[in-house]
């Protein structure tokens, strides 16, 4: 019987033009795909150019130049009152004073030398003047030393109010010690020279006589209890030290030390209200063939600037060293030209100063970042007088003949510089100069510490001991999942390590402070023992295995071994905690952590390294794990195989074949493990001390620039440097990792094309 055979039926119009229909919307949607993959991709490009470029926005006001631009002048207002002696401006830039040697203060217009007001200070019976001296920049008190021996201190403010919503400013001139002179020498010599530190309870006023003897008043308030009336205690001394030579006088604010210096030395005498007056310091200063011809505070009165007459600037402070001893040291110095330095004028909120010598050259510096940052002539000759304002953003100036100057200072942020960011410094107060970070603080007189290296060491601390945790238990943990392990325990085990990931790092930070830290600080013995016995037992019963007769080894499935190892890992944690606290009694007289700290003088922190290095390289096993897993498990079956069939045992095709192929995924693996490590924030904010200092001990604290950005951004000022610093942080993190990821990424291609061919 002849089989027939099926023909198969033409399609008909209608079905070919729907497959038509069909295939044009299959390529349609591949278009629409492939675009919109190009289109993301692109995207994200765009994204990370534009994040980089406003961190680089931001940031760039750090490298600006300062600079010095005229703003107008005029002769001096109210010339007939007396020359200047000191010039003092608002805060506002609005107002100005000028302190004659008449004993008046004219204040007027900053714009155009317009006078406001003009004020008698001494009164028409009041004895010559003799000298004068001012206080610290930011209190406004000034003072007249009078020939018959007494003395009048006063105090210039400025009251703001807004009538109609127009702001005005109002002076006025107050008398903090009373308007009638106060008698400072019994005998009526003529003060010489004054200085003083005026408080709100307790007022210091030293003085030098015309026969050079040495006076110090000390006053106290005593305010009554019935009827508010407040009264001066006071204690008179002369000081038993000569002033025949004393050129200038200082007394910090704290009314602890007063300077007394000649054209080269400098004494230090202690004048602590319970101190026997006792010199505690004397030096000289400057070279021979030099002399001092001028003194200020630096802000927060730390510090003396001392000028020369070779147009040196230097910076001298009270250091204390390890052994508790107090000495007089010069942190640095600044070179302003050739001639004497006649005027210095430190800024009153930062470490800044303006710096003016006689050939009228100017200069602006700032001690902390060592930076020289104007150095222009201003005017032929020294000045009279001269003033900078509290924001540091105005100066102004009146020359020899009688005109006043002003200009313009544009100097953002003077504390930053490439010295200050990533070398040592010696900072005020600190025995030796060091990296330190300390940014903010509730005083003007803080000197602020922006020193990035402890952030940079604390983050690459921090990443090394979490990939040190994390590659080895993560890689080899890839190696026998991918390799050796049967897919029948595969299928669970490598989603059960991937959903690790998903923990939110704010839980691991949590836990890891809350409960790890104090958990590694009781347990401190036995996690050094876990990495010891745990090993050893893994080795241990490796070796008794195969002892073990085969029938009963081979009862265990290829793939399945690492589960008969879960209750010998467990035991052999348990045992190493169990046997810890008699290791530490025999070893370590009980503890650990005491030991280490008499015997090394190893300090151990709760909050520290070794904690961290624990929980972040538990957070980035699961990246690590997943990613080189895949790539392990990727390796084709027929190379495998091959070099099997050749003869290669497993572990030989593993580490001939297999690992060499799977290179490129591995290292990727490890290089995205570490970015995620540069990168956390939230465990080392909490599970740290969360201190930037540069110790390379596992059991001291530290802090990371992350998680300094995380910590310090909310409290800083927009634009301020502190915010600026910041984001410059933010974009060395940036940078880190982009030229991390992109020297990893052109090994990892070069790695594939290597082995490609296997």
């Amino acid at each position: 019987m002849t089989e027939v055979q099926s023909i198969p039926a033409k399609p008909t119009l209608l079905q070919s033009a729907s497959s038509e229909r069909h295939q044009r919307w299959r390529l349609l949607k591949d278009k629409i795909v492939a675009r919109g993959v190009v289109a993301g991709g692109l995207s994200i490009i765009v994204a990370v150019v534009l994040i980089f470029f406003y961190l680089l926005y931001v940031v760039f006001p750090l490298l600006l130049p300062a600079t010095l631009q005229p703003a107008g002048g005029y002769p001096v207002p109210e010339p007939a009152l007396g020359k200047t002696r000191f010039l003092a401006t608002e805060e506002q830039n609005e107002l100005a004073v000028r302190f004659t040697d008449t004993g008046n203060a004219v204040f007027f217009r900053v714009a155009d030398g317009q006078t406001v007001k003009a004020q008698e200070l001494l009164g028409a019976d009041a004895a010559k003047i003799a000298s004068f001296s001012h206080g610290s920049p930011d209190s406004g008190v000034v003072g007249y030393g009078l020939s018959d021996g007494r003395a009048v201190i006063m105090k210039h403010e400025y009251k703001l109010s807004y009538p109609d919503g127009k702001r005005v400013v109002t002076p006025n001139i107050s008398y903090p010690l009373g308007e009638q002179p106060l008698t400072i020498d019994n005998s009526g010599q003529s003060l010489l020279q004054l200085t003083f530190a005026i408080g709100d309870e307790h007022s210091l006023l030293v003085a030098k006589t015309a026969d050079h003897r040495l006076i110090l008043v000390r006053l106290s308030k005593k305010e009554s209890m019935f009827d508010d009336e407040v009264t001066l205690d006071r204690s008179d001394a002369t000081l038993d030290v000569p002033g025949d030579d004393v050129e200038f006088m200082l007394v910090d604010k704290e009314q602890h030390n007063l300077y007394l210096l000649s054209k080269q030395s400098l004494t230090v005498v202690d004048v602590g209200e319970s101190s026997a007056l006792a010199v505690k310091h004397k030096m000289n200063l400057v070279d021979n063939g030099r002399q001092i011809t001028d003194v200020e505070f630096l802000n927060g009165e730390n510090s003396l600037l001392v000028g020369d007459s070779k147009g040196e600037l230097a910076q001298w402070s009270m250091v204390r060293n390890e052994q508790n001893y107090v000495s007089l040291q010069k942190l640095r110095s600044f070179k302003l030209a050739d001639s004497p330095i006649v005027k210095i004028n430190p800024e009153q909120r930062r470490r800044g100063m303006l710096v003016v010598d006689s050939s009228g050259m100017l200069g602006v510096f700032n001690s902390t970042a060592e930076r020289e940052l104007i150095k222009q002539p201003v005017m032929p000759g020294a000045p009279m007088a001269m003033s900078l304002s509290p924001k540091a953003d105005h100066v102004l100036a009146e020359d020899a003949d009688g005109n006043l100057k002003a200009w313009k200072l544009t100097n953002e942020h003077p504390e930053i510089s490439m010295k200050s960011l990533w070398r040592k410094i010696w900072y005020e107060s600190y025995s030796k100069p060091d990296y330190i970070w300390q940014s903010s603080s509730a005083s003007n007189d803080f000197e602020p510490k922006m020193s990035l290296t402890p952030l940079v060491f604390g983050t690459l601390k921090a990443s090394f001991y979490a990939m040190l945790v994390g590659i080895p238990l993560a890689l080899f943990g890839a190696i026998y999942t991918g390799y050796f392990m049967s897919s029948g325990i595969r299928q669970y085990v490598k989603p059960g390590i991937e959903i690790m990931g998903a923990l939110p790092t704010v839980i691991l930070g949590f836990l890891a402070g809350l409960w790890l830290a104090p958990f590694v600080e009781a347990n401190l013995a036995g996690i050094f023992a876990l990495l010891m016995i745990v090993p050893l037992a893994v080795m241990l019963f490796a070796y008794a295995w195969q002892f073990l007769p085969e029938q009963k080894r081979q009862k265990i499935p290829d793939g399945w071994d690492a589960i008969i190892l879960i209750p010998v890992v467990v035991f052999a944690a348990w045992l190493a905690f169990q046997v810890s606290p008699g290791i530490e009694a025999l070893c370590f007289n009980g503890d650990l952590r005491t030991w280490m700290r008499e015997e090394f003088g190893i300090a151990y922190d709760q909050r520290n390294t070794l904690v961290v290095g624990l929980a972040m390289g538990f957070a980035v096993i699961p990246m690590i794990f997943s990613i080189a897993e895949d790539a392990i498990f990727s390796v084709p079956k027929h190379l495998t195989t091959g070099s099997l069939a050749l003869g290669a045992t497993p572990w030989q095709t593993l580490t001939k074949v297999v690992l060499l192929t799977a290179s490129p995924g591995i290292f990727s693996a490890i290089m995205i493990g570490f970015g995620r490590a540069v990168g956390e924030t939230m465990i080392v904010l909490m599970a740290t001390g969360n201190t930037p200092v540069m110790d390379l001990s596992i059991f001291q604290g530290l802090r990371t620039l992350s998680a300094n950005i995380a910590v310090e951004m909310p409290e800083s000022e927009v634009n301020s440097t502190h915010y600026r610093v910041l984001f410059l942080a933010a974009l060395v993190l940036f940078m880190f990792t982009f030229v991390v990821n992109t020297l990893a990424e052109m090994i990892r291609q070069n790695l594939r094309q290597k082995y490609s061919s296997l």
